[in-house]
């Protein structure tokens, strides 16, 4: 039997026997996303999971570190002590797991691999088709797609918790790398049988006289039409807030109001679709999306071609949108 040297005691005790017996990753996964997100429910719903497993989990990830690792405050639950300790742990953990997976992708090139993405929600409505072609050129690459307003998406980047991120606007505080990609155009939708359909350049105050519907607080199109009607002192009736451009979509369809939308989110419905497009001084607002990461951050090969991919893609996706809409003049 060869002797044991410093180095190789060293390293047995460093090994956590104890908890590699009784918990596992899934359970670390679990309880680092019921941290991040505040909430079993929500938890549950991104690992696609129900909520008595997660509670089920968490359970037997407690009794395992031999403490209490969450307290509910109201309908929120906080980590404890002990849970703020492993939730660190946590990070470590997965960081670590994350650069392993990202050198084992890049030795193996771009024939296997996972691609994570975060982006605003007016992004989902143009970025299949992209990512589609993408795949369809590395069909190796597997994706994770996190959908989330603009408040949820600055979080995460914050946290580094995906390879590339999409958002309508980069902060200036953030320290980060941003790339311009694609435009966003917002316009102002109404019915096709609505009294202000074909006039021309019509002003806000006038259109701030009849009722608007809009997405929820921490929305990028929200708080860009909202300044553009501050700019011009007119206040829009915002009668209805909606958690999705879905839901506004069918509200505007049904009269309850017009709305300031993403152009791409009238993509698939097409210039003749059930929505009118309204011409209106100061619109559209010709916003930006833009892909960033954390400044310094060692993309994988997988990110890295996404990332190019999608650059030299944006032009013939901006003749694709000025076509279908050629009074909009997305081209000058």
């Amino acid at each position: 039997m060869p002797s044991s040297t410093p180095e190789t005691q060293a390293a047995q005790v460093a090994i956590p026997e104890y908890l590699i017996r009784h918990t596992t990753l899934r359970q670390l996964q679990i309880f680092e996303a019921t941290v991040r997100l505040g909430s079993f429910t929500r938890a549950a719903e991104e690992l696609f999971l129900t909520q008595p497993t997660i509670s089920m989990q968490i359970k037997k990830l407690a009794e395992a570190v031999g403490l209490p690792l969450f307290e509910h405050v109201g309908r929120s639950v906080k980590p404890t002590e002990a849970g703020r300790e492993l939730y660190d742990a946590c990070r470590k953990v997965f960081d670590v797991l994350a650069n392993l997976e990202m050198k084992v992708s890049d030795l193996q090139g771009m024939r296997r691999g996972r691609l994570r993405l975060a982006v605003i929600t007016t992004v989902k409505y143009f970025l299949p088709e992209l990512l589609g072609e993408f795949c369809s050129i590395h069909p190796g690459i597997g994706v994770a797609l996190k959908v989330s307003n603009r408040d949820r998406i600055m979080e995460r980047l914050s946290k580094d918790e995906d390879d590339l991120y999409i958002v309508g606007a980069v902060p200036e505080d953030a320290d980060v790398t941003a790339y311009p990609f694609a435009p966003n155009p917002l316009v102002i939708v109404s019915p096709r049988d609505h009294p202000l359909v074909g006039k021309k350049n019509i002003s806000l105050e006038e259109v701030a006289e009849y009722p608007f519907l809009g997405r929820e607080p921490g929305s990028g199109t929200r708080d860009a039409a909202l300044r553009v009607f501050k700019d011009k002192g007119a206040i829009p009736q915002v009668k209805m807030e909606l958690g999705s451009n879905e839901a506004i979509k069918h509200a505007v369809v049904a009269g309850l109001g017009l709305a300031v939308m993403s152009l791409h989110s009238l993509t698939l419905d097409g210039p003749d679709g059930p929505l009118a497009l309204l011409d209106v001084e100061g619109f559209p607002i010709i916003r930006q999306w833009y892909v960033v990461h954390p400044k310094g951050k060692e993309l994988s090969l997988v990110a890295k071609a996404f990332l190019e991919y999608a650059l030299e893609a944006e032009p013939a996706k901006r003749e694709k949108m000025a076509a279908s809409w050629p009074e909009l003049n997305l081209q000058s």
